[in-house]
């Protein structure tokens, strides 16, 4: 049974109350995911914002606290290198390709340890088969990069703690920073050091914030509100069929 009937020219807008009530639920989904997107993009321009930020001055840390400095600030480190005690993070991609990023301690001068990420290498084809990541003995270095959080998959799926054992480097596959203490014997300072793409020691480091750019997400929502006007027009040929035109009986010729 339709709910209204209105003509419309040569239709009637007669839609039904079991398909209004579907498309009014897929329209309020396409513009719920349509909003989830946009959010998304929004946090993720704040963090592109942040990264572009980050490259305008170079802060020495000194003493100071790491977990006080801003998200991707830039800074100058000195310390020594821990080649013997390495971490391979496993499951990073870089233009595709899947690989690994390299984490070796930094001993700061007063004593505390920084992660430093030195970079990506590539999947050399058998896990059993690690990439040779040795550093041969260094002085004290000084060091730029820029402050970041440990890779994080966002859920709990996917994760590997640092095997157990003498054997170095260690695969994991997003620990967190307890487990990787743990493995070294270690306090660590609760952030790494992205190290900067121009120093030496390092790998592939084409740096950037984590997942999708901005825009992608934007994109995304427009796609999803795309569908929801798509489905309301839709709704409404189908709900307005051209009325029935009723057909006149031919008139009789007559007989001369």
């Amino acid at each position: 049974m339709p709910i209204v009937r209105i003509p419309v020219g040569g239709r009637v807008f007669a839609p039904s109350w079991r398909m209004t009530v579907l498309v009014a639920a897929l329209c309020a989904l396409f513009v719920q995911l349509g909003r989830w997107q946009w959010d998304k993009g929004v946090r993720r321009q704040a963090e592109w914002d942040a990264f572009a930020r980050g490259a305008d001055a170079t802060i020495v840390l000194g003493r100071r606290a790491v977990a006080t400095l801003p998200r991707f600030a830039r800074i100058t480190v000195s310390g020594r290198l821990e080649g013997q005690h390495q971490f391979l993070l496993d499951n990073r991609t870089h233009a595709g390709r899947a690989g690994y990023e390299v984490l070796t301690p930094l001993v700061l001068g007063d004593g505390r340890v920084l992660l430093v990420d030195r970079g990506w290498l590539p999947f050399t084809g058998s896990r059993s088969h690690l990439p040779d990541v040795q550093l041969a003995p260094l002085g004290p270095l000084e060091l730029v990069g820029r402050i970041d959080q440990l890779p994080s998959p966002g859920l709990a799926l996917g994760r590997m703690p640092p095997p157990a054992g003498p054997s170095w480097p260690k695969l994991t596959s997003y620990p967190d920073m307890a487990q990787l203490a743990a493995s070294l014997g270690e306090r660590l300072e609760p952030r790494i050091l992205l190290l900067d793409p121009r120093m030496p020691w390092g790998y592939v480091r084409d740096w950037q914030p984590p997942g999708l750019p901005p825009l992608r997400h934007f994109g995304y929502a427009v796609q999803w509100w795309g569908f929801a006007l798509a489905v309301l027009l839709i709704w409404g040929i189908v709900s307005a069929p051209r009325r029935a035109i009723a057909s006149r009986p031919s008139p009789r010729s007559s007989l001369p």
